[in-house]
């Protein structure tokens, strides 16, 4: 069961990770972050950044150490991780690794809410994604191997992973249109009278209100 964090926003564990290497001021903190595509491996709204330091600081994870002003630049703080923020840091990062969540996509509410269309036009829209799909995996292949040239592979298994994931709902997708266009998808033809005429059969209509499949 994931454990209550003081600041829950996973931007408080990105810049917990930052900050462990040296002082930074948000900005900064942004800076790094940006750099490393940290907005490509996380949800990051990066306008609750100065939010999520104080909160840290409020928690007693952060730390300021200074302030200062250069020229007309706005005052900014620089702070240090604590000793609590680097345990807090190590223990939601084993927590993130060790525990599987729920995590619901985008593309699983579309997949829910497929029957609201026919599958006349579900299989073409299917086959745009998945030609997408195919053009992101290949796109993120040549990437990756350009970087395993140039950065250890600890600092790219998320993009591995990323890759990985890609592939996997690939091949599914491919495999669902091969059930959709040959026929043989359960249900395709109680889908097909249902767009056609409106009429749902009442065993369908029934999983439909229930939301899970037969037993």
């Amino acid at each position: 069961m994931p454990r209550r964090r003081p600041v829950s926003n996973l931007l408080a564990l990105a810049v917990l990770t930052v900050v462990v290497q040296r002082p930074m001021h948000p900005y900064e903190m942004a800076s790094v972050l940006r750099s490393r595509g940290k907005d490509q491996d996380m949800p990051i709204k990066w306008g609750s950044l100065y939010t999520v330091v104080r909160n840290l600081e409020k928690h007693g994870l952060l730390e300021a150490v200074e302030s200062g002003r250069q020229g007309a630049r706005p005052e900014r703080t620089v702070y240090r991780i604590t000793d609590a923020g680097r345990r807090e840091a190590d223990d939601w990062t084993r927590e993130l690794l060790s525990e599987p969540r729920r995590e619901p996509s985008a593309f699983e509410a579309g997949l829910s809410v497929m029957a609201g269309l026919g599958p006349e036009e579900v299989a073409p829209l299917l086959r745009q994604r998945l030609e997408l799909l195919e053009d992101q995996i290949e796109a993120d292949r040549r990437a990756l191997e350009q970087e395993r040239a140039e950065v250890p592979r600890l600092f790219l298994v998320e993009s591995e992973y990323a890759l990985a994931m890609r592939q996997a709902q690939a091949g599914w997708v491919r495999s669902l249109l091969a059930e959709l266009d040959g026929g043989t998808f359960p249900g395709l033809t109680e889908w097909q009278t249902y767009h056609r005429t409106g009429e749902m059969s009442p065993d369908v209509a029934d999983l439909a209100d229930r939301g899970r499949p037969a037993d």
